[in-house]
């Protein structure tokens, strides 16, 4: 990367790693180069260009001057030596299987998985001939014991969707040392300045950056972070080529605008979360709350350590049954539909709150016994808590939960 801002505090990052005044027109903000191509000076100079045998750029697929400076900033406050932005979350994760599985290879995979993640590994992995073994990641026994001479990866994500369990990044980094196998966490509930998984040991950092890193709900991208070879790979091999899931620049301009505030901004969501989760917990119509700062979680302890005691903005709450005569499902559906200020959605990280049903929405069209093997019961409700007043949003829930 250009600079080394291992001495910066990490608010000095957000505003100036891969930021200066534009060298032409002295603009502060970074300009949004939205151009497919780039011209060169001559014949040679386009040749040495296209061989990397000096910087610059040629073609937007393989890099552009907006993206770039996003790119450095990522990188940067991850603690990571370079990072590859992409057009999605998703894109990311498939271009990491990618540029490091091929036909016979074996992942070890945590057993809770956002429901795309899930997908890739349960059915595009099989197809590709290569195989999944799924753990409890938690289990580090287990874990160690799913490996085998072909495996060549272990992914997870903590806190994991939607249950938000805790699973130790040292211990599972120290595991693929031991056996030479990279380790890849998603990172995306907890970014920084929460979580930084490569000063735990872990290898690769992968993001869906339009949750908490963009936090204004209107871009899709994703984002790798790790060593400058495996992140060159992952840029040269499928990023720009098989999956060619480049952002565009326009959507880089708009990360780089939404990353300023992201510390200001994850302090509010971590502390109106705490606030819901101790007032969810007190309330008798909820079984549990899935919240990594409660003393109740049992990852609490882990969390505190890892998580540097802010514990992000999401969780999951799960129902009673039999409020009033109704089944978990019915008091779910009616508790989420009788809500004012919250608002039903999926994804996260947005200023607004955000809540949704799993069990009637994201995954209705699960066979029951299978989502419930997934910790998605009849029940559950995952709600994203954004930056508004928490009292608000808690006399929301009043009266919803008054309603049942």
């Amino acid at each position: 990367m250009e600079t080394n801002w291992s001495n910066a505090h990490f608010d000095t990052m957000l505003i100036h790693a891969g930021q200066a005044p534009d060298p032409v027109s002295g603009a502060l903000t970074t300009p949004i180069y939205q151009t497919s191509t780039f011209c060169f000076d001559s014949v040679q100079d386009g040749s040495d260009k296209f061989c990397a045998a000096k910087p610059g750029y040629v073609y937007t697929r393989a890099g552009n001057p907006t993206t770039r400076a996003l790119e450095t900033k990522l990188a940067a406050i991850e603690g990571g030596e370079d990072c590859v932005v992409t057009s999605s979350g998703i894109g990311a994760i498939g271009a990491i299987l990618v540029a490091f599985l091929k036909t016979g290879d074996h992942i070890v995979c945590d057993d809770t998985l956002y429901g795309g993640t899930s997908f890739v590994m349960h059915t595009n992995l099989s197809q590709l001939g290569i195989e999944v073994t799924f753990v409890d990641a938690c289990d580090l026994s287990a874990l160690e014991a799913a490996i085998t001479p072909k495996t060549k990866l272990i992914y997870m994500e903590t806190p994991t969707n939607p249950t938000m369990k805790i699973i130790d990044l040292e211990a599972v980094a120290a595991i693929g040392k031991k056996h030479s196998i990279r380790t890849v966490v998603d990172n995306t509930f907890a970014p920084p300045p929460i979580q930084f998984p490569l000063s735990h040991g872990i290898d690769l950092v992968v993001h869906s950056v339009t949750k908490y890193l963009n936090g204004h709900g209107d871009v899709i991208g994703g984002a790798i972070i790790g060593k400058a070879a495996d992140i060159s790979l992952i840029s040269s091999s499928a990023v720009q080529k098989l999956c060619g899931c480049t952002p565009s620049p326009f959507n880089s301009y708009l990360v780089l605008r939404g990353m300023k505030t992201l510390s200001l901004r994850l302090k509010k969501h971590c502390e109106n979360a705490m606030e819901i989760a101790r007032y969810l917990e007190a309330n008798p119509a909820v079984e549990t709350v899935y919240y990594p700062g409660l003393e109740s979680h049992p990852g609490h302890e882990l969390a505190k350590k890892q998580m540097n005691g802010v514990f992000t903005g999401i969780m999951a709450f799960e129902l009673k049954d039999n409020i009033n005569g109704r089944s978990a499902y019915e008091a779910g559906q009616e508790l989420v539909n009788n809500l004012k200020l919250i608002l039903i959605a999926v994804s996260l990280g947005d200023p607004d709150t955000i809540i949704q049903h799993p069990a009637s929405m994201t995954h209705s069209c699960v066979p029951k016994e299978e989502r419930e093997a997934l910790g998605i019961t009849d029940g559950l409700i995952r709600l994203s808590v954004g930056i508004e007043n928490a009292a608000d949003l808690i006399a929301d829930f009043e009266q919803s939960f008054a309603r049942l």
